[in-house]
């Protein structure tokens, strides 16, 4: 039997955590990309260790398309679009975070949390991206995988193009109606 439980977070919350994140990015603004990267993935190889909750474990997974954002060359993150992703990344190489990772059940609850909202403010981003490895993987398959993936066909980059678009349309759109809040 699953039981649902919702909670809202007001917006005394919201400010709460839009500190802790905005601390966290302070602290990783010192690190170099990869370094935040590589935080994020220990969080989730580390969680593989770990007996975490359904709930938990299914955001986990969406850490792991953000980083797959940033190391596909193929995708070209550049400027603000990477530095959005980066930022979403800062809160997990923060070893201060709201609760610490090690408390059995809930450590991960406010990774968790910050992963939804992360998800949420670039939901945009995410679709833009798996719309293109869905198109790339349907077009290897039609056209054959490119030898050499640093300098894609013209299908790809006039696609992924399109792509990127899109999403700072949606995200543009996104911004206007939230009046400017932003985590990351």
């Amino acid at each position: 039997m699953a039981l649902t439980i919702t909670f809202q977070l007001s917006d005394r919350d919201l400010a709460h955590l839009g500190t802790v994140v905005n601390k966290a990015k302070a602290k990783a603004s010192s690190l170099g990309e990869g370094d935040v990267i590589n935080a994020a993935r220990g969080l989730l190889e580390e969680s593989r260790n770990l007996e975490v909750p359904d709930f938990i474990r299914e955001r986990l997974d969406k850490l792991q398309l953000l980083i797959q954002m940033l190391e596909d060359k193929v995708w070209e993150l550049s400027g603000e679009d990477r530095a959005r992703i980066t930022n979403a990344l800062a809160y997990f190489a923060d070893p201060d975070d709201i609760i610490p990772d090690n408390v059995p059940g809930f450590g991960l609850l406010d990774d968790a949390v910050v992963i939804d909202l992360a998800c949420q403010e670039l939901r945009h981003d995410m679709e833009a991206y798996q719309d293109f490895c869905k198109f790339r993987d349907s077009e290897e398959k039609r056209r054959g995988k490119s030898v050499d993936p640093m300098s894609p066909e013209q299908w790809v980059r006039t696609r992924r193009a399109q792509l990127h678009d899109r999403m700072r349309r949606r995200r543009s759109s996104l911004w206007e109606s939230r009046l400017g809040r932003s985590f990351f």
